[in-house]
């Protein structure tokens, strides 16, 4: 395998390098829950109403995975990348002259699909440099979407209470824009073709011993996406708006959050270290397990401690779960189609978050709290459970002869 440019010096360079990216555009998907309050003191309406900018946003995240992971397959990660961030940048600026919920709304749908790019395109891309430690290196790109997440909100905390949200997302555009086009040209190099056979001749062994078609095992695991996801988006969703309900203020509330994804960052190189001993499946299904756990112990919680102790939990509990879909997609599909096959599960992840974030809003309207929408999720998460169960019952990853595990 020496002659393979997989978890190399440059692998591991190249690894930094995507965080980095990760890091900065990827806050195109959570600077929409940071002003979520501030939108509806502005614009009025209610919870599921507010919460609508946000679930276009994830609607298209979910696309931009699918499509941007197609283009990277086309086009290579760098042009995707630099093309992506502009779009970004554009988005940002349009959205600070909405005049309505429904405008900023449409605007939000761009800022998710470009900025899209910083995960599953880049998490395929970066699992081609790595084969003996793909786990970690998947978890690390990965950790770029919660560490954008933890970082801009706290960074950029002053600005939105001192000069409004569009003064935030006017300095995102900057940013990223101009950070985001020099990193993609250092991505420029591509693997080889010997690296890619080896890729897929591991693929196809997997495949058989799955009984499932690449296509199959795609929505399987889309379905499945979807089920966690609705789960994890309660927490992660409306965590702040929590918080202002229960009169700590958005600021303990993004305390939380952060909290919660600097938890799922540690629990996604925990997860990635796992994922290189027992593989994708088994995985994702200790992190789903974890995250149902979680989920129970946030019903009885409700003074300002136990929600940062329960949202510290909650972050360390399922941060591995979405990085697992990706393991499974190049355990068990075609290198060459990575980035579109590891952008339909992620899309669909990502569909289960938008619906997650609608559907926790339009329970709390109609009970007056978040109670059932907490119990609304444990539901969903069971039922990702049983289908990982289902697929770990009829599988086993093997590796071909001159492939090391």
């Amino acid at each position: 395998m020496d002659t393979l440019a997989t978890d190399t010096r440059y692998s591991w360079t190249r690894l930094v390098l995507t965080l980095l990216v990760g890091t900065v555009i990827n806050a195109g998907m959570w600077a929409i829950i940071v002003i979520m309050p501030a939108v509806e003191a502005e614009f009025g309406g209610s919870r599921a109403m507010a919460s609508l900018p946000y679930t276009l946003t994830m609607i298209g995240f979910a696309i931009g995975n699918y499509a941007i992971g197609r283009a990277v397959d086309r086009f290579g990660i760098t042009l995707t990348l630099t093309v992506a961030a502009i779009a970004t940048a554009a988005g940002y600026a349009l959205a600070t002259l909405s005049s309505s919920l429904l405008m900023l709304s449409l605007v939000q749908l761009l800022v998710g699909f470009a900025s899209a790019a910083g995960f599953g395109p880049l998490i395929a891309d970066i699992s081609h440099w790595f084969v003996r430690r793909r786990g970690i290196a998947v978890a690390i790109a990965a950790s770029g979407n919660y560490l954008s997440g933890a970082i801009w909100p706290i960074l950029l905390a002053n600005v939105l209470q001192e000069s409004g949200w569009r003064s935030v997302y006017l300095v995102m555009a900057i940013v990223t824009v101009v950070l985001v086009p020099p990193l993609a040209l250092t991505l420029r190099r591509r693997v080889s073709e010997e690296t890619q056979a080896a890729a897929e001749t591991a693929s196809v062994l997997n495949a058989k011993s799955s009984g499932l078609s690449p296509r199959a095992l795609q929505y399987l695991l889309g379905l499945a996406g979807i089920g966690c996801c609705v789960a994890m988006s309660m927490p992660q969703v409306h965590i702040v708006a929590l918080c202002v309900g229960l009169g700590f203020g958005p600021a303990v509330g993004a305390q939380m959050l952060a909290l919660m994804l600097l938890g799922g960052v540690a629990s996604r190189i925990v997860s990635g270290l796992l994922a290189d001993r027992l593989g994708g499946v088994r995985t994702l299904l200790v992190g789903s397990f974890l995250q149902c756990l979680a989920l129970f112990l946030y019903l009885p919680a409700g003074g300002m401690v136990s929600l940062y102790l329960v949202s510290m939990v909650f972050g360390l509990s399922q941060g591995g779960i979405v990085p697992s879909y990706a393991l499974i997609v190049r355990e068990y599909m075609p290198a060459k189609e990575a980035g579109a096959r590891v952008g339909f599960v992620m899309m669909a992840t990502i569909l289960g978050m938008a619906l997650g974030g609608w559907m926790s809003g339009w329970i709390y309207d109609v009970s007056g709290s978040y109670t059932l929408a907490f119990v609304n999720g444990i539901i969903w998460n069971g039922g990702n459970i049983a289908i990982m169960l289902w697929l770990l019952s009829r599988s086993r990853p093997r590796t071909p002869k001159g492939i090391p595990a």
